[in-house]
């Protein structure tokens, strides 16, 4: 099962949870655009720890992340 989480001021808050050829998917990518279009970066946690940063819901991960780009200058 894959969820999609937005990091926020209460620490996290779950936006979609889908399994892969089970359903959820549509609703999960479609909150992830949403967030995108508000400027969100997201990264998406790969099977031996790792984390990336993606540009398309990958539905095979298990936990993808929503943050907001790191301010300064």
């Amino acid at each position: 099962m894959g969820r999609l989480i937005r990091l926020d001021r209460s620490g996290h808050t779950t936006l979609a949870e889908w399994t892969a050829g089970g359903g959820g998917e549509e609703a999960a990518v479609a909150a992830f655009r949403a967030e995108l279009e508000r400027g969100m970066i997201a990264s998406a946690t790969g099977p031996d720890g790792t984390a990336e940063v993606v540009r398309e819901l990958p539905l095979d991960a298990e936990l993808v992340i929503m943050r907001r780009p790191i301010a300064g200058g």
